[in-house]
Protein backbone atom coordinates (compact mmCIF):
# COMPACT_ATOMS: atom_id res chain seq x y z
CA UNK A 1 0.00 0.00 0.00
CA UNK A 2 1.25 3.49 -0.81
CA UNK A 3 2.25 5.69 2.10
CA UNK A 4 -0.24 8.34 3.11
CA UNK A 5 0.42 12.02 2.72
CA UNK A 6 -0.89 13.27 6.01
CA UNK A 7 -0.59 16.82 7.23
CA UNK A 8 -2.46 19.59 8.94
CA UNK A 9 -4.97 21.22 6.63
CA UNK A 10 -4.69 25.03 6.88
CA UNK A 11 -7.48 26.82 8.73
CA UNK A 12 -9.02 28.67 5.72
CA UNK A 13 -9.54 25.36 3.90
CA UNK A 14 -10.82 23.65 7.04
CA UNK A 15 -13.32 26.42 7.74
CA UNK A 16 -14.56 26.61 4.16
CA UNK A 17 -14.74 22.90 3.27
CA UNK A 18 -15.85 21.51 6.64
CA UNK A 19 -18.23 24.22 7.80
CA UNK A 20 -19.07 27.12 5.47
CA UNK A 21 -19.69 25.26 2.21
CA UNK A 22 -21.60 22.32 3.75
CA UNK A 23 -23.80 24.78 5.69
CA UNK A 24 -24.71 26.86 2.65
CA UNK A 25 -25.16 23.79 0.46
CA UNK A 26 -27.52 22.33 3.06
CA UNK A 27 -29.33 25.68 3.08
CA UNK A 28 -29.77 25.30 -0.68
CA UNK A 29 -31.29 21.88 0.00
CA UNK A 30 -33.75 23.43 2.45
CA UNK A 31 -34.82 26.00 -0.14
CA UNK A 32 -35.11 23.41 -2.93
CA UNK A 33 -37.20 21.09 -0.75
CA UNK A 34 -39.27 23.30 1.55
CA UNK A 35 -39.38 26.67 -0.24
CA UNK A 36 -39.84 25.51 -3.80
CA UNK A 37 -41.91 28.42 -5.09
CA UNK A 38 -39.42 30.93 -3.71
CA UNK A 39 -36.52 28.87 -5.07
CA UNK A 40 -37.99 28.85 -8.57
CA UNK A 41 -39.02 32.52 -8.49
CA UNK A 42 -35.51 33.55 -7.44
CA UNK A 43 -34.01 31.34 -10.15
CA UNK A 44 -36.34 32.40 -12.99
CA UNK A 45 -38.10 35.58 -11.91
CA UNK A 46 -39.95 35.90 -15.22
CA UNK A 47 -42.05 32.81 -14.39
CA UNK A 48 -43.65 33.36 -10.94
CA UNK A 49 -46.01 30.39 -11.21
CA UNK A 50 -46.12 27.82 -8.40
CA UNK A 51 -44.10 24.67 -9.13
CA UNK A 52 -45.87 21.93 -11.04
CA UNK A 53 -45.80 18.36 -9.74
CA UNK A 54 -43.00 17.60 -12.21
CA UNK A 55 -40.98 20.57 -10.92
CA UNK A 56 -41.63 19.54 -7.32
CA UNK A 57 -40.19 16.09 -7.98
CA UNK A 58 -37.12 17.56 -9.70
CA UNK A 59 -36.61 20.08 -6.88
CA UNK A 60 -36.91 17.29 -4.30
CA UNK A 61 -34.23 15.37 -6.19
CA UNK A 62 -32.07 18.50 -6.39
CA UNK A 63 -32.49 19.03 -2.65
CA UNK A 64 -31.36 15.45 -2.08
CA UNK A 65 -28.27 16.01 -4.25
CA UNK A 66 -27.43 19.21 -2.37
CA UNK A 67 -27.83 17.35 0.90
CA UNK A 68 -25.61 14.45 -0.17
CA UNK A 69 -23.03 16.99 -1.39
CA UNK A 70 -23.06 18.80 1.98
CA UNK A 71 -22.96 15.65 4.10
CA UNK A 72 -20.34 13.94 1.93
CA UNK A 73 -18.06 16.96 1.97
CA UNK A 74 -18.39 17.49 5.71
CA UNK A 75 -17.98 13.80 6.59
CA UNK A 76 -15.37 12.59 4.09
CA UNK A 77 -13.05 15.52 4.60
CA UNK A 78 -13.45 15.32 8.40
CA UNK A 79 -12.49 11.65 8.30
CA UNK A 80 -8.97 12.24 7.00
CA UNK A 81 -6.12 14.72 6.87
CA UNK A 82 -4.68 12.92 3.85
CA UNK A 83 -4.14 15.67 1.29
CA UNK A 84 -4.42 13.16 -1.57
CA UNK A 85 -7.93 12.17 -0.47
CA UNK A 86 -8.89 15.82 -0.15
CA UNK A 87 -7.54 16.54 -3.64
CA UNK A 88 -9.40 13.63 -5.24
CA UNK A 89 -12.64 14.67 -3.54
CA UNK A 90 -12.17 18.33 -4.44
CA UNK A 91 -11.46 17.50 -8.10
CA UNK A 92 -14.91 15.92 -8.24
CA UNK A 93 -16.49 18.99 -6.67
CA UNK A 94 -14.59 21.30 -9.04
CA UNK A 95 -16.02 19.39 -12.01
CA UNK A 96 -19.46 19.80 -10.43
CA UNK A 97 -18.78 23.55 -10.03
CA UNK A 98 -18.28 23.90 -13.78
CA UNK A 99 -21.44 21.88 -14.43
CA UNK A 100 -23.36 24.07 -12.00
CA UNK A 101 -22.10 27.25 -13.65
CA UNK A 102 -23.06 25.91 -17.08
CA UNK A 103 -26.54 25.01 -15.82
CA UNK A 104 -27.46 28.62 -15.08
CA UNK A 105 -26.46 29.93 -18.51
CA UNK A 106 -30.00 29.62 -19.93
CA UNK A 107 -31.26 32.06 -17.29
CA UNK A 108 -28.23 34.28 -16.72
CA UNK A 109 -26.59 34.37 -20.17
CA UNK A 110 -22.97 35.46 -20.53
CA UNK A 111 -23.59 38.82 -18.85
CA UNK A 112 -25.10 37.15 -15.82
CA UNK A 113 -21.75 35.63 -14.95
CA UNK A 114 -20.11 38.98 -14.23
CA UNK A 115 -22.84 41.61 -13.63
CA UNK A 116 -22.81 41.12 -9.89
CA UNK A 117 -24.73 44.36 -9.25
CA UNK A 118 -27.75 42.68 -10.90
CA UNK A 119 -27.58 39.46 -8.86
CA UNK A 120 -30.33 38.44 -6.47
CA UNK A 121 -29.76 36.06 -3.56
CA UNK A 122 -30.11 33.01 -5.84
CA UNK A 123 -27.55 34.38 -8.28
CA UNK A 124 -25.17 34.92 -5.39
CA UNK A 125 -25.61 31.26 -4.50
CA UNK A 126 -25.54 29.93 -8.06
CA UNK A 127 -22.63 32.09 -9.19
CA UNK A 128 -20.87 33.98 -6.41
CA UNK A 129 -20.68 31.14 -3.94
CA UNK A 130 -19.76 28.66 -6.67
CA UNK A 131 -16.99 31.05 -7.78
CA UNK A 132 -15.72 31.11 -4.18
CA UNK A 133 -15.87 27.32 -3.89
CA UNK A 134 -14.14 26.76 -7.21
CA UNK A 135 -11.45 29.29 -6.26
CA UNK A 136 -10.83 27.53 -2.94
CA UNK A 137 -10.66 24.17 -4.73
CA UNK A 138 -8.21 25.44 -7.36
CA UNK A 139 -6.06 26.97 -4.61
CA UNK A 140 -6.03 23.70 -2.66
CA UNK A 141 -5.35 21.60 -5.76
CA UNK A 142 -2.48 23.96 -6.66
CA UNK A 143 -1.07 23.41 -3.19
CA UNK A 144 -1.35 27.05 -2.11
CA UNK A 145 -0.80 27.26 1.62
CA UNK A 146 -0.20 23.54 2.00
CA UNK A 147 3.58 23.83 2.36
CA UNK A 148 5.78 20.84 1.64
CA UNK A 149 7.39 22.39 -1.43
CA UNK A 150 10.74 22.96 0.26
CA UNK A 151 11.23 19.47 1.70
CA UNK A 152 12.71 17.74 -1.32
CA UNK A 153 15.66 15.41 -0.98
CA UNK A 154 18.92 17.05 -1.81
CA UNK A 155 17.49 20.55 -1.72
CA UNK A 156 19.70 21.55 1.18
CA UNK A 157 23.18 22.62 0.22
CA UNK A 158 26.06 20.92 1.97
CA UNK A 159 28.92 23.19 2.96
Amino acid sequence: MAPTTSSTIPLPYTLFFLYIEPFFTALGAVYAFFLQHQYLTLTVSSNPLPPSLREQVVLNQLANLYLVFAVSEACVLRATKDVRVWKIFLIGLLIADFGHLASVFAVEGWEGYWKIWEWNSMSWGNLGFVYAGATMRVAFLAGWGLGGGSKRKGSQSKR
